[in-house]
């Protein structure tokens, strides 16, 4: 019934209570002037996590929990700076060289060596968006003013990399140009990754994306419209595997209500801290309840799939320009993401052409 009611188990639950207490007084037991006690820390964070996983109004806590609507909203907006606070760094952050060899071998036992994860946008609709704003958060296949957010999930519905903010009205394409997803690869400061696929080495990793996104040579698209068998297995790993980053919004979604129904917040910065809150519990949640990934050491190598070397984390000051310059046009080179692609189809046909 907990772990129900609360989306997480108790033992988690008290842990996010006992971080609160250190980070702020205002999750410890106090009195007033008049030596009254006030409200526990329990009350308050439970008023928070029923906000967050049901989505309920404010007034709707006071039967139960002896809150007024005013106190739970406040109790809400520090729930969420806390839980960013003492839990951000940890889970809102790229995955470390053992994650990452992890997330190898798994993109590896599923036919594409060299991939991370998948990336992928979701819009949260504004319902008290300011009149004056709501056309450039406003998109016309959506009609109603909305925010997006910019997720790369892993095959464990880990979600990587967050980057919510940015104006509904906007697409996928004008996300990812303002988003922090290569800002630390550009920097050189991320693991380096090399891979072999059909004879031929890649140096950096790649995420699985759809049809909107750019011809990079860090994404990896599906085929559309395929004609020859090989291409058909090729769009239905890819688009099979590509599905991880919706799994993991539909899980967002259906752990913390409030992110499915449309917000009724009026400050952007506080529906951003509420997104964010919710994204590092649900980091939190897979973490704690993760089932074992047992991926076999030794991979099918009968396409010649393999790690050339193992990832290796350089962290050192920032490269010269002309570096960031070079790494951004690496980045953006779609000759090797049509030659990745390919040797992406032939492997996949040489591995699961039999299935």
């Amino acid at each position: 019934m907990f772990r129900r009611r609360f989306r997480m188990r108790k033992p988690l639950f008290l842990r996010i209570v006992s971080a609160l207490g250190d980070w702020s007084p205002y999750f410890t037991n106090r009195v007033d002037a008049t030596n009254r006690e006030g409200l526990s820390p329990l009350q308050k964070c439970t008023a928070a996590i029923r906000m967050l996983a049901y989505g309920t109004s404010a007034d709707q806590l006071d039967e139960v929990l002896s809150i007024g609507a005013s106190t739970s909203l406040e109790c809400l907006g520090y729930f969420a700076k806390g839980v960013i606070a003492k839990f951000g760094e940890e889970y809102l952050r790229p995955p470390s060289v053992d994650e990452l060899e992890r997330l190898l071998q798994i993109g590896e036992s599923r036919g594409f060596p060299g991939m991370i994860g998948s990336i992928d946008c979701m819009h949260w609709q504004w319902e008290n968006c300011p009149v004056a704003w709501r056309g450039q958060f406003t998109r016309g296949d959506h009609g109603v003013p909305t925010m997006i957010l910019e997720a790369v999930a892993s095959h464990d519905l880990r979600i990587w990399h967050a980057y919510f903010g940015v104006a509904g009205s906007n697409n996928d394409i004008n996300v990812l140009n303002r988003s922090t997803l290569f800002t630390n690869t550009l920097k050189g400061e991320t693991p380096r990754v090399q891979f072999t696929v059909n004879g031929r080495q890649y140096n950096s990793s790649y995420y699985l994306a759809d049809g909107i996104y750019p011809e990079w040579a860090v994404f990896v698209k599906t085929i559309p419209l395929p004609q020859s068998e090989k291409d058909k297995i090729f769009a239905k790993r890819q688009e099979g595997a590509r599905k991880d980053v919706e799994r993991a919004f539909g899980a967002l979604q259906a752990r913390f209500n409030i992110v499915r129904r449309p917000t009724r917040l009026w400050k952007r910065k506080a529906i951003g801290d509420i997104m964010r809150a919710c994204v590092i519990l649900h980091n939190m949640i897979v973490e704690d309840e993760r089932e074992t990934f047992h991926v076999p050491l030794d991979l099918n190598n009968d396409a010649g799939s393999s790690f050339a070397l193992p990832p290796e984390v350089i962290v050192g000051p920032h490269v010269a320009f002309a570096d960031y310059l070079q790494k951004s046009s690496a980045i953006r080179d779609r000759q090797t993401h049509l030659q990745l692609k390919d040797d992406l189809v032939e492997n996949i046909w040489q591995r699961f052409g039999g299935e």
